[in-house]
């Protein structure tokens, strides 16, 4: 049976190891076929970086607003050389290149190795939190540190929760949020 053939064979909750590597298949059967392409490209690729890296994972994928999410997690602690904020994203871009390469489209997939994106949220609400708490005290603006664009929608969204304003400002790695009453 090819690789291909196993893929097809896969129902959306079955478990296939290949390797060292274990793919789990969590596709939503909804997905439309553009989608379902993006995220089989973009597991092949994180499953052969896997096996490069001599690493096991379990790859999930799901879809949210039209948006694929790849998750790769393990039992042990092995993924955490890859789960570094700019190793993620780093792995991301590289993956969504790659996924581009194969359709012709662009990706806007976002990826998470060993939990690292809850992590970093975790770490930009307290950013939030601390922000607000300047412009409660009395400072009229409080700017955050540059960060991606991802990064930068989540903290929009927890500003406009607490019943704050905020903007990006500045151009690409310097590109930052400034929050305002």
């Amino acid at each position: 049976m090819t690789e291909q053939d196993t893929a097809a064979a896969v129902e959306p909750t079955d478990t296939v190891a290949e390797g060292d590597t274990v793919v789990v298949a969590d596709v939503e059967e909804d997905l439309d076929d553009e989608t379902r392409d993006e995220a089989d490209i973009a597991a092949d690729y994180i499953e052969e970086l896997l096996d490069i890296c001599d690493l096991d994972g379990d790859i999930e994928i799901e879809e949210r607003a039209g948006r694929v999410y790849l998750s790769v997690t393990d039992e042990g602690n092995a993924l955490r050389v890859l789960a570094k904020p700019d190793t993620v994203t780093a792995l991301q871009e590289l993956t969504r290149i790659a996924v581009q390469a194969e359709t012709g489209e662009f990706s806007r997939l976002i990826l998470d190795v060993g939990g690292s994106r809850d992590a970093r949220a975790e770490e930009l609400q307290r950013l939030v939190d601390t922000a607000v708490e300047r412009i409660e005290a009395g400072s009229p603006t409080a700017a955050l540190p540059p960060m991606s664009s991802y990064e930068r929608k989540l903290v929009h969204d927890l500003v406009a929760e607490k019943g704050f304003n905020s903007e990006s400002e500045g151009e690409g790695r310097d590109r930052h949020t400034v929050i305002t009453r």
